[in-house]
């Protein structure tokens, strides 16, 4: 009997050695209601982590200001993040790692008028722009610099708080073009009929990609790390990491192959998104689950560009190889 008690509490350590530390109550994950935050909502709904905690808590966060308010307080473990307000907290001193970057395009021009194809054909209309001095507003600056135009005297540019807000705006027809993210482009085209390609006389169309722009401008294949998932410091567990990359992996393959069900789930879970809106968005964004430290050298050169044009947009300075998990 001894030697069976004394063989179990060996196993015992062994499994605690080899996995990491006893199983948590919870996971708390923060995420915006964009895009990269949706696998997250899969995760969820499977029971993924089990094996590592009894629940994954999702806390939506509206701007960066809640972001690093929840972060400051420590009450949460893993956030789906724009990389470049990771780089802004981790500059302000926040312990957050990047794991991986797996949204690389979701902005894009929409309009009335099917007749404007590049951002030059903008030149002089009225235009709604979300997250000012943001990612957004900031990769069209640039590329409208690249391209010979002046954002502020070529344009009237209207700044609003969230892809959604200009979304209204557009439905409500009290702008007729927009820069936007996905996937609040196609629930604009969903709510104004606008869909698909064939239907006759739409109201709202999609323009300019701006990843296509982004690649010819730069010379690259357009993909731009624009957001991924992040870890808090406090977190230790190199397992419960390691389960936490493996399972956002599996559930966001999941969401890209089910849009149909995966637009079921997000809308039931994020009110102000349609399920519609989020099964069309899928095929437009561009997904790749890629490592923090694999995407390290495209980070740095989106990272300078954000920089050049306005310092604050990543915190001041690049991240050091600290803000890159597993370096």
């Amino acid at each position: 009997m001894k030697r069976l008690i004394t063989a179990f509490l060996s196993l015992t350590l062994a499994s605690t050695a080899l996995f990491g530390a006893e199983k948590l109550q919870k996971i708390v994950v923060s995420g915006p209601f964009a895009s990269v935050s949706h696998p997250i909502l899969h995760m969820i709904e499977t029971n993924a982590l089990s094996d590592v905690a009894d629940k994954i808590e999702f806390k939506l966060w509206k701007n960066p200001d809640e972001l690093r308010a929840m972060t400051i307080r420590g009450n949460v473990d893993f956030v789906a993040v724009p990389t470049n307000t990771a780089a802004i907290l981790n500059n302000k001193g926040v312990d957050i790692k990047l794991l991986n970057v797996s949204v690389w395009g979701i902005l894009g021009m929409i309009s009335r008028d099917n007749s404007l194809k590049t951002l030059k054909d903008f030149k002089g209309k009225k235009i709604a722009v979300p997250f000012r001095a943001d990612m957004p507003d900031i990769v069209f600056k640039q590329l409208l610099k690249k391209e010979g135009l002046d954002p502020q005297k070529d344009f009237e540019l209207v700044y609003v708080a969230s892809p959604i807000d200009a979304m209204q705006m557009l439905i409500m027809r009290r702008i007729d073009h927009s820069l936007l993210a996905e996937p609040a482009i196609s629930m604009a085209l969903r709510k104004t009929k606008s869909f698909p390609i064939s239907i006759v006389a739409p109201d709202l169309y999609r323009s300019v990609d701006l990843q296509e722009e982004w690649g010819k401008v730069f010379n690259t294949n357009g993909d731009l790390p624009e957001a991924g998932i992040a870890v808090m410091g406090h977190v230790k567990d190199e397992h419960l990491i390691k389960r936490f990359q493996e399972e956002y992996a599996k559930s966001l393959e999941w969401y890209k192959a089910n849009p149909k069900e995966a637009g079921k789930l997000v809308a039931k879970n994020i009110e102000m998104l349609s399920e519609e809106g989020v099964s069309d968005s899928i095929s437009q964004i561009r997904f790749k689950n890629v490592s923090a430290v694999e995407a390290k050298k495209d980070l740095e050169f989106f990272f300078n560009i954000l920089k050049d044009e306005d310092p604050k947009s990543i915190g001041g300075r690049l991240p050091d190889d600290s803000f890159y998990y597993g370096l």
